[in-house]
């Protein structure tokens, strides 16, 4: 009897110590190392959803830049982008959509050869792409190949002639503006229906207009009381402290004696590109057919030439623009545009035509 209770007792010791170590093992944190493979469960799909989110996250910071001289080569956000979808690329190299955003980030960093190389990679894909030949055809040109733009052109016109007559308007719309003198002051009112665009510039933080904008709204006032007639249309919607370009635009003008209803305000563009979206349906809708616009003298010739297409495709047809410049630099000094100026008017003409940049969920942007 003594020898059972003795068994008895020694099992029900090792009862709870079994039960307090599992208890100790559930509270405490315990460092797992899986000797499984995981990698196999990991799909491609997976991987490229994160480049391309890498790639957005990267696309969206702002750049970041060291001033204490750290002399290392950092990449540039949009190196980073071009980096993240080209691995992506890597793993599905079917996907031409890829290689065009890819090619896309170099135009915005300036890098032209680049992104040829790059769009021509895309087009050994996909050879009838009609967007890859489109974008081969204006960089080409923009770099001065001309056979290696006639090529493209010729092979567009072959599998659509529609957008090869397309393609060929917005460079000669190019060549058109680059080739008219910058002015600074209209030398005799238009008759006729007439508009005065002005373009908006960056607000201070504080929700204040810049000087620029002010000297801006300054020849907008000139020109408004040379054409009484004109409606006027001011355009610019990127808040800063609730305020947008547009409202304060408006203001400014009616405090100085222009009455609000020749005032049209854009409250919701955020770029050139969107200036000349939105204000072609006001154009439009009422009939103008000659419009001014208003802009700082290195940045008008991107503002004409994108309204000029904005326009040719939603009308009114027929409807012709000039522009009026703020120097913001000696007109001598811009006389020819430089290389800068220049592919941002292109880069620009072809997002307003309607190709995208960035073409790869989920970056995606016209």
């Amino acid at each position: 009897m003594k020898k059972n209770t003795t068994s008895l007792l020694i099992g029900c010791l090792f009862c709870l110590h079994s039960t307090f170590s599992l208890a100790n093992n559930l509270a405490t944190p315990q460092s797992i190392t899986s000797t499984t493979d995981l990698s196999p469960y990991t799909t491609k799909r997976q991987i490229v959803d994160q480049l391309l989110t890498d790639a957005l996250i990267a696309f969206q910071s702002p750049t970041r830049i060291s001033h204490a001289g750290f002399t290392a080569k950092i990449p540039s956000n949009l190196e980073i982008v071009t980096s993240r979808l080209l691995e992506a690329y890597q793993l599905e190299p079917y996907r031409t959509d890829l290689l065009i955003s890819a090619a896309n980030a170099q135009i915005y960093n300036g890098n032209v050869d680049r992104a040829i190389t790059l769009f021509t990679q895309a087009q050994a894909t996909a050879p009838d792409d009609i967007d890859i030949l489109s974008y081969l055809a204006v960089w080409q040109n923009f770099k001065g190949n001309n056979a290696a733009s006639i090529k493209q052109m010729a092979k567009l016109a072959s599998l659509n002639p529609g957008r090869q007559a397309d393609i060929e308007h917005i460079i000669n719309t190019v060549d058109h503006v680059i080739a008219t003198p910058l002015k600074t002051m209209v030398t005799k009112p238009y008759n006729g229906n007439t508009a005065i665009i002005t373009l908006g510039y960056a607000l201070n933080p504080n929700g204040t207009m810049n000087k620029i904008l002010i000297q801006r709204l300054k020849l907008t006032l000139t020109l408004a009381e040379q054409s009484p007639n004109s409606l006027i249309i001011v355009t610019g919607g990127v808040p800063q402290n609730h305020k947008t370009e547009g409202k304060l635009m408006a203001d400014w003008l009616i405090k100085h004696g222009i009455s609000p209803h020749r005032i049209i305000e854009d409250n919701y563009a955020r770029s050139t590109v969107e200036n000349a979206l939105y204000v072609s349906y006001a154009l439009a809708r009422h009939k103008i057919d000659h419009a001014t616009i208003v802009s700082s003298a290195s940045h008008v010739r991107r503002g004409q030439t994108l309204f000029d297409i904005a326009s040719w495709q939603t009308g009114p047809r027929g409807i012709s623009f000039d522009s009026v410049s703020v120097e913001d630099k000696p007109l001598a000094e811009l006389t020819i545009p430089s290389d800068k100026e220049l592919l941002g008017i292109y880069r620009d003409a072809l997002r307003v035509y309607g190709l995208w940049s960035y073409r790869s969920y989920p970056l995606e942007q016209r």
